[in-house]
């Protein structure tokens, strides 16, 4: 029997509600801290994903053709690489093009939007027995931090999930770049200005800590201080969110999400206040400057069947071109760089047979992805397409090759395995997944 006075667990709780709206989508982002190797926790490497939802035409961005039937309307431009040139609508990316490598000889096989989103997400075909983790999941999963921030982050989109990692290791959305994501805000139903606000939440989770750990303590009591460390149940799960979602209300860490501290002039040159992809670019600096591991940014449009010259020198490439170019000038002027791989990529390039509709249609018998950052040389090209860039000429890869490139480039060992909840060992580079040697 509980007496009236007593604050127990369920009590406690069920008062917690108004604050629930904060904490709950903590669920999304806690992540079990595992031991790191020294390097990975001394250099803190992030990742960002550059995802051009839709399939993007690389043979008229990466891999141009002039001259040849399926070449289009385009034209290279020399870049500050020696001997890599790119699209003569990219003169801001092709300026920071000896920080980046083009890999040209990417063959896929798989042309539908679903099954190549999974397979370029998780460098598996999509399997209905097997939920296999996005990227910036594992790399999550493989480079843990102690920080208040979610480790994984969408911005302007969908990342894809955690699959079997389970949900410590989901992506956290933020869905419009500049503005603070509204669960990360002290719940209005705390009452009072701000600092009364944050002085409830310091009481409340002081108060909630303490009424955990005793929880846990009385269902563990036969256990040392450090085999309930490594306890796990539901309860310790529970905690573990919850104080998740405290930290990061409690911190001056949230304010990351603003980008009203940046300079108007840099705000411009990454596309300005009317550029979404800008302003996810931007953030995705400013978070990976917080520690963040794994940012995913998403510009999307690139399904283009029909009138795809207009389209991309009008629409895609001044936005994409802006943006990417200038967020790798930011990032290697703040000396981040070398601590961040950056990749490019979609779900599969398009035909380089133009159709009747001036547009190009799917194809993933050979196409380009870009890559950089981190331990990724720049300014070099792996492999090349024929002429008319209808086959590989040489050095093929898969995607899980590129996906060994990048956990290489972050440091992670490529052969790394991780097991499902049936204990069964899924690599993270895919099958059989090798580092291109010639970016490193």
């Amino acid at each position: 029997m509980e007496s009236g006075n007593t604050l127990n667990r369920r009590h406690f709780l069920k008062h917690m509600a108004g604050f629930s709206l904060m904490a709950l989508p903590g669920m999304q982002f806690l992540q079990t801290l595992r031991a790191a190797a020294p390097v990975l926790k001394k250099n803190g490497k992030s990742i960002i994903i550059m995802w051009m939802g839709g399939g993007p035409p690389t043979i008229d961005i990466w891999d141009l053709k002039p001259g040849a039937p399926t070449g289009g309307e385009f034209r290279p431009m020399k870049t500050s690489a020696p001997g890599v040139e790119i699209s003569e609508h990219m003169p801001t990316v092709a300026r920071q093009m000896k920080h980046l490598s083009i890999v040209r000889s990417l063959v896929t096989n798989e042309g539908d939007h679903m099954r190549g989103h999974i397979l370029m997400h998780t460098a598996y075909s999509p399997n209905p027995s097997v939920q296999y983790p996005a990227l910036g999941a594992v790399a999550s999963h493989q480079i843990p931090k102690d920080i208040s921030l979610p480790t994984y982050i969408s911005v302007g989109g969908t990342a894809d999930g955690p699959g079997f990692l389970g949900m410590n290791y989901a992506p956290f959305a933020v869905q419009n770049p500049g503005a603070p994501p509204a669960n990360i805000r002290p719940p209005n139903e705390l009452g009072g200005g701000d600092i009364e606000k944050m002085e409830r939440i310091q009481r409340r989770r002081r108060l909630f800590h303490a009424l955990e750990d005793s929880f846990i303590i009385g269902r563990t009591p036969h256990m040392t201080l450090a085999q309930r460390k490594k306890y796990s149940d539901p309860a310790k799960a529970h905690s573990a969110i919850y104080r998740k979602g405290f930290n990061l209300v409690a911190s001056k860490e949230r304010d990351v999400f603003n980008l009203k501290t940046e300079k108007a002039s840099l705000i411009t040159e990454y596309g300005g206040e009317q550029s979404g992809f800008g302003k996810s670019c931007l953030l995705a600096r400013k978070l990976v400057e917080s520690g963040v591991t794994a940012v995913e940014v998403n510009l999307g449009g690139w399904d283009l069947h029909a009138n795809v010259f207009n389209t991309l020198k009008n629409q895609r490439l001044p936005v994409l071109d802006k943006a990417m170019g200038t967020l790798v000038k930011d990032l290697v002027q703040r000396g981040l760089w070398k601590n961040t791989v950056l990749v490019w990529m979609g779900e599969f390039g398009r035909t380089p047979r133009i159709n009747q509709n001036t547009g190009r249609d799917h194809w993933a018998r050979c196409w380009s992805v870009v890559v950089g950052g981190g331990a990724i040389q720049g300014g070099r090209v792996h492999g090349a397409t024929d002429k008319d860039g209808t086959s590989v000429a040489r050095d093929q890869c898969g995607v899980g090759d590129v996906f060994a490139t990048l956990y290489k480039g972050l440091g992670i060992d490529p052969a790394t395995q991780i097991r499902d909840p049936n204990g069964r060992p899924t690599g993270i580079s895919g099958e059989n997944g090798k580092p291109l040697k010639d970016l490193f």
